[in-house]
C-alpha cells in the first residue's frame, strides 16, 4: 500500500503548473511512468491518486449495482473532471483550469497527504478546516477510533 506522508505549501505558475515538491517526488517513484490522476475531493479541494491506487478505488466503484440511480449518481459525482496529470522534465504537473476553479485554489496551495493520496487545496481554505478543528480532538479520536484495539500510543 502506498504510504504518503507530509503537508507542503506550494505555487501555482501563471500557466497553472504545479511543481511538484522534492520530498514528495520521493515518495512517489513511479508517478512519471504511470501517471497520476487527479479529481474533486469531497469538500472544496482536489485529490490527486497514484494510478493503482486510482485503479484500485475504481474497481470499487465498477462493483456498484450500476442499475440503482443513487450509485449512478455517487458515480457521476466522483468521477467528474478526473483527469490524468503527467510530470514535465521539470517536475511540473498543469492542473486542469475547471477543477481549479471548483476548488477556489488560487496561486497558493498546499498539498496535504492522506495516507495514499494527496489532497490540494486552496492554503487558506486549509488553513480554515483547522479554525474547525474539535476543542477536544481525544473525544474525536475515541468516536472514530474507539472501537479498535490497541492504538499508536499502545492504549
Amino acid at each position: 500500500m502506498t504510504q504518503l506522508l507530509g503537508e507542503f505549501d506550494c505555487k501555482l505558475d501563471a500557466k497553472g503548473r504545479l511543481m511538484v515538491p522534492a520530498a514528495l517526488k520521493k515518495q512517489l517513484p513511479n508517478a512519471e511512468n504511470d501517471g497520476l490522476i487527479i479529481n474533486r475531493g469531497f469538500e472544496k479541494n482536489l485529490v490527486i491518486y497514484p494510478k493503482n491506487v486510482w485503479d484500485a478505488v475504481v474497481a470499487d466503484l465498477a462493483k456498484l449495482n450500476i442499475y440503482d440511480q443513487e450509485n449512478r449518481a455517487f458515480v457521476r459525482a466522483f468521477t467528474r473532471g478526473a483527469t490524468e496529470l503527467s510530470l514535465d522534465a521539470a517536475g511540473r504537473v498543469l492542473l486542469p483550469k475547471s477543477l481549479v476553479e471548483y476548488a477556489g485554489i488560487g496561486s497558493d496551495l498546499v498539498l496535504a497527504c492522506q495516507l495514499d493520496r494527496i489532497e490540494v487545496w486552496d492554503k487558506k481554505s486549509y488553513e480554515d478546516i483547522f479554525d474547525d478543528v474539535p476543542a477536544n480532538f481525544a473525544n474525536l479520536a475515541q468516536k472514530v477510533m474507539g472501537g479498535k484495539k490497541g492504538g499508536a500510543d499502545g492504549e
